[in-house]
């Protein structure tokens, strides 16, 4: 990757230490389970803000789907594996073709379990 694409990945809010867990380390298990309850009560207003550009996504998605499409996650580490996950649940819960999603992780299969 070139320096400006490093640049701008790492000014991402995603990339930066969450200032509210810092010391996690250092916190009982009630400490952390109340954080991790806390934080994850901003998801959902996080999600609201973006409805406009998700349904827009899902649309786009349903149309590809009626033109004989697919939808491919593709991704890395984590990202990778929830892709994958994801994917895996789409024949089950929507009853679609194990074809029509698919999750492809960096490193192949062998880096399902752990880190590759």
């Amino acid at each position: 990757m070139n320096d400006i694409i490093l640049k701008s990945l790492s000014t991402l809010i995603t990339e930066q230490r969450n200032p509210n867990s810092v010391d996690i380390d250092r916190q009982s298990a009630l400490e952390i389970v109340r954080l991790m309850n806390e934080e994850d009560k901003l998801v959902p207003l996080a999600i609201e803000s973006c409805l406009p550009q998700i349904s827009l996504a899902v649309e786009q998605i349903v149309q590809a789907f009626q033109q004989g499409g697919r939808l491919i996650y593709i991704g890395a580490g984590t990202s990778g594996r929830l892709g994958v996950l994801d994917a895996s649940e789409c024949p089950p819960t929507f009853g679609v073709s194990s074809e029509m999603v698919k999750g492809i992780i960096a490193g192949g299969r062998t880096c399902y379990p752990s880190s590759c």
